[in-house]
């Protein structure tokens, strides 16, 4: 049973290319307690990637039966392979007063927001100042190729008419500025958390 004066889960969603990781690098440095949700997948590893650092690694059949069992908070197939997020370490990390960090897309943030752990959510939208920034990026990286960033520019921009959908958006174009919003909202998310306490907080002060 998870208490609900504990820890919180913070989403963050945008564009590859947006500065995620980099941000997230930031917030690491100012949060003492803090857990990573690591995604359940059934595709292959990709070359350097290990199980439980990059992706917990199931079979298809493991997966379907983790469905089956009702294990995740949120699963979606892509390309023919699921992902998912298992539920059982987000209650692990929301018992120890942890905050709960999802990198994930808009449609698993509005899984994760309609799911029983809602109360616990606040999400952030990341995303460059425009589209064409964003195109400077992802070539600049170097690491995809010329498929695959058309494919992440067309996703960006379906993905951000969901915007709107987000408690938070910030706009990362200058990286000390962006990542102190970041951490103001990671800070707020955790505090957010003590509201739960009203009902005692009144019924202390009346009784």
């Amino acid at each position: 049973m998870v208490h609900l004066n504990s820890g919180a889960i913070l989403i963050l969603s945008g564009p590859s290319g947006c500065g995620k990781s980099t941000l997230l690098k930031e917030l690491y440095k100012q949060i003492d307690k803090y857990y990573f949700s690591i995604s359940t997948t059934t595709r292959e590893p990709r070359v350097g990637e290990q199980n439980g650092v990059d992706y917990i690694f199931v079979s298809k059949d493991e997966f379907e039966q983790g469905i089956e069992n009702g294990d995740f908070l949120e699963y979606a197939s892509v390309h023919g392979n699921y992902y998912g997020t298992s539920k059982k370490p987000i209650l692990n990390a929301i018992e120890e007063n942890k905050l709960v960090i999802f990198d994930i897309d808009v449609q698993g943030q509005e899984i994760v927001k309609k799911s029983q752990l809602k109360d616990f959510v606040t999400s952030v939208f990341i995303t460059t100042p425009s589209l064409d920034i964003l195109k400077q990026r992802l070539n600049s990286r170097a690491t995809d190729s010329s498929e695959v960033i058309e494919k992440r520019i067309n996703n960006s921009q379906i993905e951000i008419k969901s915007i709107d959908k987000y408690d938070y958006i910030i706009i990362n174009d200058n990286l000390e500025l962006a990542s102190s919003q970041l951490i103001s909202i990671a800070k707020s998310a955790m505090l957010k958390t003590s509201l739960f306490l009203k009902d005692d907080i009144i019924n202390s002060w009346i009784n």
